[in-house]
């Protein structure tokens, strides 16, 4: 079976036949409809110095978009051209817009509704080609639509003029250009998709705004797309009425939107936009142009750069858009001309100060979060320029964290005596609209405890405890493993005790009392599974939530004393162990690919191995490297059950990086990096695309951009141990981005949502926990404080506040943690298995680093440091770790490097 067809498969095995069925109708349909292009007519190419420009000769939009040094790659997708030349269907260099007609109501037009063969003018340079609009438009329109294909120092220019022809103004109240880049993944094996598509990232920003064009290989020229004229970034809408079916293997279009108030006075009415919606009025005979320019950039790291090329705005915040309460950030500008006047709404949410100016023509401005929620900084230069910054504020870090754990046992602690399908004690999903629990739904892994959609919300609560763990939170988790995880998820017959169901809960009315199931609910589809496909114990995705559960509890009973009463430390390590092996013993078929949360067998192992349990180690370290090896063998190793996935990669890259696979290890970061933007707003920095998963875990089910939903809290692993590997400032931005947003949906109560929706119609959480857990358990494992000094910014902290003398570096800490600190002159990696820093200083001569330990509490009297190899403590070693015994006060104790 080649790839193709095993993708095929895997999406049947997942989706069911009838939702495949449906998907293949789509593209199916959308063949058959008669074709509007008008390709016959040919397509004339035209030459820059950067570019390749294919245009279809009758309607003038784009074939094809090449860099001018590789003619074989097309940024559109071109190669869709025939199924995909019909009406309604976007295309690079369609315009859509709305204007009021003379009853005051909005009207919509669109360059692609009902397609005529455009007019072409006669064009010369910088002009490559031109053309009138009015036939492919409405013979009534008040307006006058040139469109003209500009070369600007080898560089391409999109520009539209509209001319008002009526003797009256006209208002326009919407105005976008349709995005179509090929992310279009239909039919496509990894590697094709790798070499042949891109994704593209926002910068909703007004006049300061940019798209990203990546390839999804990482590496390799991009796309970035600018503002030229009259086109502030305002709004990014989806084209949702583009008929190409959207799933798991196409995300959908999106517009660049200049002006958004027609769309906000009707679809998107009472939702609070990224940036005020506006309009524009044409008067009679008054023509305006609006235009977008596209630049050449390389690789992934080349925006900012080519954003100081092209004399846009530069913005960096540190330590990103997502600000907890008790952090001191800091935003970096540069622009040529200087900052006019700076506006905050809400009006009081941001505190901001200016600082000295930074090197390299940075501004340098003081940021603190004073209001939970969203917060927009409008920035207006000398010029005009507009540009604006979204943030996100938060509670402390330890606030969040507990918040979060405190809803989870207490509101979605279940505990209903006689539960059919034994679920309880346990902590199950949750619906915040109607503030009740989801004790059932159609998606059984919802209401049944697994998958990540159902098995989030206890993975959460034990990634809680991993940080900030609470004795009688901990007590009621303790209750869950022994009497739900252990005995129901698990089954106890003879030596497969290990295996992981895929649900609990499951549908069958014909075994269960009369009035067990909701009459409200919708069984007559393929996720109501029955009790023997739920009891089906090959979904090895299911596994790393329970392994994680036991490798919690393992920690918490090794380095505390007297937080597990259940069971022995030895015991949960056995479990986890036996876990990990179920997986690939019982699941071998989904085994094969990266698990989302598999970094935690690798820290099983590495646990095993500083507990001398050597048989078991070696055991786990084989499979693993079988698995690592399969991994070595593909040229992207990152596939899942979906043709394209962001949640393998995690896993993919720990075990290549673990095994000396450098060059694997380097393409998947590469491939992380194509689809986690570092970007000056809260929502797509450090975002980790994802797409489809609000269909398996959300309640407003759609194929959507998630808003940090979990790939930002698992992706930021690798880019942050990469990171720590090779100290670049550019994945340690990325990397905490998808830290910091991974808790940046919690509610000010506490509740946990699958994901933020990030259509302008919505924008707000999804009201489901689905699948958050995993989100969590990235940010458990992610959460540190580093400290890093850069040639143009100077000293930088992220997850502390930073006091400078000039001797030393100090930052107190602010993360929930505050257990993992990184000194990056020095590279040295500090970690605590038990006991909190308060405040970690360097010296800046001589390296020598302090740090000031939290007193102990009611079960941790000593703290156990592990450090880089080089550096050491005065204090005992055991099993590794240095361990300093705590008092009622603060502790100062001293790192230097050996000699």
């Amino acid at each position: 079976m080649n790839k193709y067809n095993r993708q095929l498969l895997l999406i049947f095995l997942l989706l069911g036949f009838s939702q495949f069925t449906k998907a293949q109708g789509y593209w199916e349909n959308l063949a058959s409809k008669p074709s509007t292009l008008g390709l016959e007519e040919g397509i004339d190419t035209y030459k820059t110095k950067n570019f390749i420009l294919k245009l279809v000769k009758a309607s003038q939009t784009v074939a094809g978009l090449s860099p001018a040094a590789e003619p074989g790659f097309d940024f559109t997708p071109g190669d869709r051209l025939e199924i995909r030349g019909k009406d309604g269907l976007y295309w690079l260099g369609d315009l859509n817009f709305r204007m009021k007609n003379t009853s005051g109501e909005w009207v919509s037009y669109s360059t692609a509704s009902a397609r005529k063969p455009v007019t072409p003018l006669e064009a010369s340079a910088p002009v490559l080609a031109a053309a009138d609009l009015s036939a492919t438009l409405p013979d009534d329109l008040p307006v006058h639509i040139t469109r003209y294909y500009e070369d600007v120092e080898g560089d391409l220019v999109l520009r539209f003029r509209l001319k008002n022809t009526s003797e009256t103004s006209v208002e326009l109240g919407a105005l976008g250009i349709p995005m179509a880049f090929n992310n279009i993944l239909e039919g496509k094996s990894l590697d094709e998709t790798h070499a042949q598509n891109v994704f593209f990232d926002p910068y909703i920003g007004e006049d300061a705004g940019y798209l990203e064009v990546k390839r999804l290989s990482g590496v390799g020229s991009g796309l970035l797309v600018l503002p030229a004229e009259n086109m502030p970034f305002e709004a990014y809408r989806p084209l949702i009425d583009d008929p190409s079916p959207r799933s798991v293997v196409f995300e959908g279009f999106h517009e660049w939107m200049a002006h958004s108030e027609a769309y906000a006075e009707q679809e998107w009415k009472g939702i609070e936009q990224w940036n005020e919606p506006t309009s524009t009025t044409l008067k009679p005979g008054e023509s305006k142009n609006f235009a977008l320019k596209i630049v050449p950039t390389t690789g992934v790291r080349g925006t900012q750069q080519k954003l100081s090329e092209e004399k846009r705005p530069v913005a960096i915040g540190i330590p990103g858009y997502v600000l907890p309460q008790d952090v001191k950030a800091q935003l970096f500008l540069k622009y040529s001309k200087k900052v006019a006047s700076m506006r905050v709404e809400p009006e009081g949410s941001l505190l901001i100060t200016e600082e000295e100016p930074a090197k390299n023509d940075y501004v340098k401005y003081n940021v603190q979060g004073k209001t939970w929620g969203r917060a927009r900084l409008t920035i207006v230069y000398a010029d005009g320029l507009k540009q604006t910054v979204n943030y996100k504020v938060i509670k402390p870090e330890t606030e969040v964290v507990k918040d979060f754990g405190q809803f989870l046992t207490t509101e979605q602690w279940f505990d209903e005596e006689g539960d059919l399908f034994k679920r309880n004690p346990s902590v199950i999903s949750y619906d915040y609209e109607t503030k009740r629990q989801i004790t059932q739904d159609s998606r059984a892994w919802v209401a049944g405890l697994s998958d990540e959609g159902g098995a989030g919300s206890y993975l959460g609560a034990m990634m809680k405890q991993f940080i900030l763990p609470d004795a009688e939170e901990l007590q009621k988790m303790e209750a869950f493993i022994d009497g739900t995880l252990w005995g129901v998820i698990q089954d106890a017959e003879g030596d497969r005790k290990y295996a992981v169901k895929k649900s609990i809960f499951y549908y069958e009315p014909n075994t269960m009392p009369e009035g067990t199931y909701s009459d409200t609910i919708n069984w007559k589809t393929w996720a109501a599974w029955n009790k023997e496909h739920a009891d089906d114990r090959g979904r090895s995705y299911n596994y790393p939530h329970v392994a994680a559960t036991h490798w919690v509890m393992y920690r918490l009973g090794r380095y505390h004393k007297g937080l597990v009463t259940n069971h022995s430390w030895d015991w949960c390590l056995k479990n986890a162990y036996g876990t990990a092996v179920a997986m690939i013993e019982d699941a071998p078929y989904y085994a094969q690919f990266g698990q989302m949360e598999g970094s935690v067998f690798l820290f099983i192992l590495k646990d095993l191995q500083k507990e001398g349990y050597a048989e078991m180690a070696q055991d786990l370290e084989t499979r693993m490297k079988a698995r690592a090896d399969h991994w070595k063998s593909l040229n992207y190793p990152f596939g899942s059950e979906m043709p394209w996935d962001s949640t393998g990669q995690e896993e993919v890259f720990m075990w290549s990086d673990y095994f000396g696979y450098d060059a694997k290890a380097q393409i998947t970061l590469d491939a992380i990096l194509a689809y986690m933007p570092t970007i000056p707003h809260w929502g797509y920095n450090g975002n980790a695309r994802r797409y489809w998963d609000f269909l398996y875990g959300g309640k407003l089910s759609r194929v959507e951009r998630q808003i940090h939903h979990y790939g930002s809290g698992l992706n930021a692993i690798p880019v942050l141990t990469a990171y720590r590997e090779n100290p670049d400032l550019y994945l340690l931005r990325v990397g905490y981005g998808g830290t910091l947003g991974a808790i940046s949906n919690i509610t000010q109560d506490g509740f946990g949502p699958s994901a933020f929706h990030s259509y302008p119609s919505t924008l707000r959480i999804d009201y489901h926990s689905g699948d958050y857990g995993p989100n969590f358990y990235g940010y458990a494992i992610n959460t540190a404080t580093y400290l890093t000094e850069d040639a143009d910014l100077g000293w930088l902290a992220f997850g502390g506040n930073l006091n400078e003398t000039k001797k030393e570096i100090s930052v107190e800490v602010t993360t929930a943690a505050k257990n993992r600190i990184f000194i990056q002159p020095e590279e040295l990696w500090i970690t605590l298995e038990a006991g909190k820093v308060a405040e970690a200083s360097y010296n800046k001569k001589n390296g020598e680093v302090s740090l000031t330990l939290m007193p102990k509490d009611a079960f941790t009297p000593f703290a156990y440091i592990s450090l880089t190899e080089g550096f050491k403590m005065d204090y005992p070693v055991e099993r590794g770790m240095y361990k300093v015994p705590l008092g009622g006060e603060p502790v100062e104790v001293t790192i230097t490097k050996e000699p």
